[in-house]
C-alpha cells in the first residue's frame, strides 16, 4: 500500500524541495548583494576620504596602546583644568573603585593632579581641595610642587 504523501516528495512536489529550490536562488543573491555593499564601502585609492572615521580610528589605536593609567591621568588633568581638582579627586576615587587594577597608580596619579593644581590654582587655594584620596597624595603633590 503506497501513501500519496509519499509519491509526492519522491516526485519533488514536496515542502522540503520547494524551500531548497527557493534557497538555492535566494541565497546567492543575499550574499552577492552583501558582497557588494562591503566591497563598495572600502577605500580602495589609500587617501583619506572620511577624516572623521580616520580622526576616530587614529584616537581609539592610541588610546588602546596607551596604559589605562596614562589615560585616566590625562582625563583627570584635562578635569582639573576645565573644573576644578575636587572634581578630578572625586572621579579619580570612582575610577579606583570601579578598576581596582589602578589603585597602585592612584598616588601617583594623586600627585600629578595635585602639581597641576598648583600650576593652574597657585599652591593656597591648590591645597584647599586635597583630601584623603589614595593616601593624600594630591597633597604631597602640591608640597612638592610648591618647593
Amino acid at each position: 500500500m503506497k501513501h500519496s504523501t509519499n509519491r509526492q516528495t519522491r516526485r519533488g512536489r514536496g515542502p522540503a524541495r520547494r524551500i531548497g529550490r527557493s534557497l538555492a536562488f535566494v541565497l546567492p543573491v543575499v550574499l552577492v548583494f552583501s558582497g557588494t555593499l562591503a566591497v563598495a564601502r572600502v577605500n580602495w585609492s589609500g587617501s583619506s576620504s572620511s577624516p572623521v572615521l580616520t580622526a576616530a580610528s587614529d584616537a581609539s589605536s592610541r588610546a588602546d596602546a596607551r596604559a589605562p593609567q596614562h589615560v585616566l591621568r590625562d582625563r583627570l588633568l584635562i578635569e582639573l583644568q576645565e573644573e576644578d581638582p575636587g572634581v578630578a579627586l572625586t572621579h579619580l576615587q570612582q575610577a579606583v573603585n570601579d578598576r581596582p587594577s589602578l589603585a597602585k597608580h592612584c598616588a601617583s596619579i594623586a600627585r600629578a593632579l595635585g602639581k597641576a593644581a598648583v600650576r593652574v590654582y597657585g599652591p593656597t587655594k591648590a591645597q584647599s581641595y586635597a583630601r584623603p584620596v589614595c593616601d593624600t597624595s594630591f597633597a604631597s603633590g602640591v608640597t612638592t610642587a610648591t618647593h
